[in-house]
C-alpha cells in the first residue's frame, strides 16, 4: 500500500519539517496581509490576495537610495530674458525658448584682457589684471584691479582699495569690505549696499543700505531702508522710506 507523500507547503519545505521551524510573521507586499512562515522560507502565497511574493524580500525590504538633490539657481537668458532653472555646478546652459547658450562659467582675469564678458557665473578682476574697453555682465563681480569700459553686476559688485574703475557701473549690491575704501565723485545706484570699509559717495538705493561696525561712510543717503551698526561713521543726510531711492 502506498503512503501518500505530505504536500510541501508555499516555502518550499515539507510539513513535517516547516512545523518544527521557528516561525516569523511576514507582510505581503501586494495587499499588507500579515500571516505567519518559517523563517527561512524562500517564497510562499499570500492568504487573503492569492499573490506570491517571497519571504526574504518581505522581511528585509531594500531601502531605496535617497535620491541627489541637485542645488539649482535661476539666471535670466541674455537674449530673450526667459527665466532658467539650471544647476548650481554647472558651466552652461541653454535657452529653452530661444535656444541661445548662457554662459555660466567664473573668470579670474590675471592679465591683460580686452573683450566683452557675459555670464552668469563669478567674475574676478584680480590686482595685476587690467580689463579695457569692455562690456561686462556678471552675477557676481570683484574687482581689484583696473577696469575701463561698462560693468554690470546682477547680485553683488565688491570693490577693493586697489581697484580703479574708469567707466560706468550698476549691481544689485554693492560691496566695500572691511579695510578697503572706494571714492566716487557721482551718485552710486544700486540696488543696495553692504559697507563694512570705507565711502565716500552719495548713494541711491531702493533696498537696505547696511553699514557695518567697521564702516566709515561720508556722503548722502536715499534707501528703501537704512541700517547703521553700533561703531559705525556716518557723516552726511539720510532720506529714508518707499519712495527713497528710485
Amino acid at each position: 500500500m502506498l503512503v501518500p507523500r505530505p504536500p510541501e507547503p508555499a516555502g518550499g519545505l515539507p510539513a513535517t519539517q516547516s512545523a518544527k521551524l521557528p516561525l516569523v510573521s511576514v507582510t505581503c507586499p501586494k495587499c499588507g496581509h500579515t500571516q505567519a512562515e518559517p523563517q527561512t522560507a524562500y517564497s510562499t502565497i499570500c492568504k487573503e490576495c492569492r499573490q506570491h511574493f517571497r519571504v526574504q524580500e518581505a522581511l528585509h525590504p531594500e531601502t531605496k537610495a535617497a535620491e541627489k538633490i541637485i542645488e539649482r539657481k535661476r539666471v535670466r537668458c541674455f537674449q530673450c530674458g526667459a527665466e532658467l532653472d539650471v544647476p548650481v555646478a554647472a558651466t552652461s546652459s541653454m535657452c529653452k525658448k530661444c535656444g541661445s547658450h548662457v554662459d555660466l562659467n567664473d573668470y579670474h582675469i590675471r592679465q591683460t584682457v580686452s573683450r566683452n564678458f557675459r555670464t552668469w557665473g563669478r567674475f574676478v578682476l584680480e590686482e595685476k589684471g587690467y580689463v579695457l574697453n569692455a562690456d561686462v555682465l556678471a552675477g557676481d563681480v570683484v574687482i581689484k584691479g583696473r577696469f575701463i569700459g561698462k560693468l554690470v553686476a546682477e547680485r553683488t559688485l565688491e570693490i577693493h582699495s586697489t581697484a580703479s574703475i574708469k567707466g560706468s557701473f550698476t549691481a544689485g549690491c554693492l560691496v566695500v569690505p572691511a579695510k578697503h575704501a572706494l571714492r566716487w565723485p557721482e551718485p552710486l545706484r544700486c540696488g543696495a549696499a553692504d559697507i563694512a570699509g570705507e565711502l565716500v559717495a552719495d548713494v541711491c538705493a531702493p533696498g537696505t543700505v547696511w553699514l557695518k561696525a567697521t564702516a566709515r561712510f561720508f556722503g548722502n543717503v536715499e534707501a528703501g531702508n537704512l541700517v547703521v551698526e553700533s561703531g559705525a561713521v556716518f557723516v552726511g543726510a539720510a532720506r529714508v522710506g518707499r519712495a527713497a531711492g528710485r
